[in-house]
């Protein structure tokens, strides 16, 4: 199907590669857990957005150009190991009533959840091994096989982060109504987004 070895296993790989928590995951969660289903729905378009972003790269052979020069890919890694731990160490010590630094305001969502897709260099690596897993060199289309790739990776992201949104949204209720667990909560998601910043800066 337009050149892809397998659409099945190709749709399964996707999903499962989805399902392994990562930052993306916490700022949807985030995300919904402060602006409910419209903050989710808006991180999960920064999330494809950032992810279309890195694929595209990929293909078009970033991932080898970094991988030629270390100190380059090692640059990014810093940057977007940074970043995370930035936002990680200011839930971990928020006080009460501090502002997120993933903001309130909605148009904040899609903007924050794109940054930190992007700003995760291994994803880049990732696409660059994957993709040659899935081409039948008979039938390969070029240009046409890697879009309909991107386009199935995007419809698949679409559904699963947006179920997620829908199952997160339920919980945060509950959540709201118990201040201290609520204030549990955000620290552990610091803690997990300073460990995957820190995680981005080792190999």
């Amino acid at each position: 199907m337009f050149g892809i070895a397998d659409f099945g296993a190709f749709c399964a790989a996707i999903l499962l590669f989805l399902a392994l928590p990562g930052p993306g995951t916490f700022a949807l969660l985030t995300s919904t857990g402060k602006g409910g289903r419209r903050g989710g729905a808006a991180a999960t378009l920064g999330v494809i957005l950032g992810d279309q972003v890195l694929l595209w790269l990929a293909v078009a052979g970033v991932a080898a150009l970094l991988a030629a020069h270390p100190a380059w890919f090692k640059a990014v890694q810093w940057l977007g190991a940074g970043y995370l731990a930035w936002i990680g160490l200011t839930l971990i010590f928020a006080r009460d009533g501090d502002a997120s630094p993933i903001r309130i305001e909605p148009r904040q969502y899609l903007r924050q959840a794109f940054l930190i897709t992007l700003l995760n260099p291994k994803a880049i690596v990732f696409y660059m091994a994957f993709f040659p897993l899935f081409i039948d060199p008979a039938t390969h289309l070029g240009l046409p096989t890697f879009a309909a790739m991107a386009v199935t990776i995007a419809i698949i992201s679409a559904v699963y982060c947006l179920s997620l949104v829908m199952l997160a949204e339920a919980v945060s209720a509950k959540v709201r109504a118990h201040q201290g667990l609520a204030r549990a909560l955000q620290r552990l998601a610091g803690v997990a987004l300073l460990g995957f910043g820190i995680k981005l800066a080792t190999p």
